[in-house]
């Protein structure tokens, strides 16, 4: 076989095949609870039920199981994002200013993957008292 050679195809910038793309719920929850976390004030997420659960796992060693969507509930439809968030709020913290930046880091991080944030619906479910606030 003398006349092996590699042959170049040629390529079409800018030429995209056919199809859809979804993104599943799951993935939304994680870039939520994601960007709810980086939030000033924000102690955890998760209502009181998840959280036990998770202070279970923690101390038999599974501390990583369900952290990245504990707090979070997410429906997305035609490119749209609702995302409901559960938040233990640390002391000191202006409940309304937490929730808005909380909304927007969520909302923002969201519409950086493709998606509409259509609705962002947070239940403040506690406040944690020890944390000391972050200026």
């Amino acid at each position: 076989m003398e006349h092996d050679a590699t042959q170049e195809l040629p390529v079409t910038p800018g030429v995209v095949a056919g199809g859809s793309t979804s993104v599943s719920d799951e993935v939304v929850e994680k870039i939520a609870v994601a960007a709810a976390k980086s939030v000033p004030g924000v102690a955890e997420l998760g209502g009181d039920i998840a959280r036990f659960f998770n202070a279970v796992l923690d101390r038999v060693g599974l501390d990583q199981v369900g952290d990245a969507r504990r707090g979070c509930s997410a429906h997305v439809t035609d490119g749209s994002a609702v995302v409901n968030l559960v938040l233990v709020i640390d002391a000191g913290h202006p409940v309304p200013q937490v929730t808005n930046e909380v909304r927007a880091a969520v909302a923002s991080a969201i519409e950086a993957y493709g998606l509409r944030a259509a609705e962002i619906n947070i239940r403040v479910d506690d406040v944690a008292i020890g944390s000391p606030p972050s200026a």
